[in-house]
């Protein structure tokens, strides 16, 4: 997975974190927490606050 999955990513977020309510997710958290993914293959220096703003959101709809 890179930073353009943010589908992905979030499912597998939501996998991984199941009891996490991912409307109060610090961005700090969520970028360790991506980067902690198996499968997830891409540099932190390619990330910015857009990026994990549309992760959290795809997460958000991912749990409802």
């Amino acid at each position: 997975m890179k930073w353009s999955d943010s589908l992905d990513i979030a499912i597998a977020l939501a996998d991984k974190h199941s009891d996490v309510d991912p409307r109060y997710v610090r961005f700090t958290d969520l970028l360790t927490w991506i980067l902690a993914l198996e499968g997830f293959e891409d540099s932190a220096e390619k990330c910015n606050e857009k990026v994990l703003e549309a992760i959290q959101m795809a997460w958000i709809d991912e749990a409802d």
